[in-house]
C-alpha cells in the first residue's frame, strides 16, 4: 500500500480489525519512509457493477461516490459514521445481491431515499431536493405533504 503522504510503498499493518458488520476489514497503517499512519478498508466486491445514468452514460458504480452524497445530505445531523456505513453497505449488498449487471442511477437514487427516510428525515428532504430536482421552496412544501407519513412528523399538532 502507497503512503499518501510520501508516496513511499514501504508501509506497514499496524492494526486490523473487523469494520461495517464485518463486511469490511479496517487497517491502520504506518508508512515506515515518512514515519505517517493512516487508515484503509478492504471490503469484497462481488462484481463490478455498471450504472446508466439518465442522459445514456454508464459509468462503474463508485461507493465513495454514493458516500460522499449521502455525508453532504446527513451534514450536521445528529447521524454517526457507523450509522452511514452501515446504511451503505446495506445500498451496496443490495445492488450487488441483484441478478443484473447494470443498474440505472434511478435505482441507486430510490434505494438511497428509501434508506434515508428510515434513518434521518431532514437528511431525506436534503438528498430529494438535490435527486428530484427542486427548483422552489414550494417544491420542498410539496414534497413534504406527500411524504408526511414516511418522515415521521412527530411536530405537527
Amino acid at each position: 500500500m502507497r503512503c499518501p503522504f510520501c508516496q513511499s510503498s514501504d508501509t506497514v499493518v499496524r492494526d486490523s480489525r473487523s469494520a461495517e458488520e464485518d463486511t469490511a476489514v479496517r487497517r491502520r497503517r504506518a508508512c515506515q519512509t515518512c514515519g505517517g499512519r493512516f487508515t484503509t478498508f478492504e471490503r469484497v466486491q462481488l462484481r463490478d457493477l455498471m450504472v446508466s445514468k439518465r442522459d445514456g452514460k454508464k459509468a462503474l458504480f463508485d461507493r465513495e461516490k454514493l458516500a460522499r452524497s449521502i455525508k453532504i445530505a446527513l451534514q450536521k445531523r445528529p447521524v454517526d459514521e457507523e450509522q452511514i456505513d452501515q446504511m451503505i453497505s446495506g445500498i451496496v449488498r443490495r445492488l450487488e445481491s441483484s441478478t443484473e449487471e447494470e443498474v440505472t442511477s434511478v435505482e441507486v437514487g430510490e434505494l438511497v431515499m428509501e434508506a434515508l427516510s428510515a434513518l434521518d428525515p431532514v437528511g431525506y428532504v436534503r438528498y430529494a431536493s438535490v435527486y428530484r430536482d427542486f427548483k422552489n421552496p414550494s417544491d420542498f412544501a410539496r414534497f413534504i405533504e406527500k411524504h408526511t407519513a414516511k418522515l415521521g412528523d412527530a411536530d405537527k399538532e
